[in-house]
């Protein structure tokens, strides 16, 4: 039997992971107006998903990345609202 690994992106997704992915997809939708279950919705939900299992673990990053990959732009009042500072 040959040793098969599995990968990070391979691996199921916990109830924390989805739980911070549904936060980001909410967030996102709700400032874009997206009604559930619409094109657009699904777009974020699989973008967010697929950032996530690339190894976006951190929401805030998520976020706007998630922002990013939808040409979503904030202004300078809001970018200064949704950053942390780094740690």
């Amino acid at each position: 039997m040959r040793d098969q690994r599995i990968k990070p992106t391979d691996e199921p997704l916990t109830s924390r992971d989805l739980g911070v992915c549904q936060s980001v997809h909410n967030t996102v939708c709700d400032e874009q107006k997206c009604a559930p279950g619409s094109e657009e919705a699904n777009r974020i939900a699989a973008i967010t998903i697929h950032l996530y299992r690339q190894g976006v673990r951190d929401e805030q990053k998520l976020l706007e990345l998630v922002r990013a990959a939808r040409g979503i732009q904030f202004g300078r009042e809001d970018a200064k609202r949704e950053r942390k500072p780094l740690a």
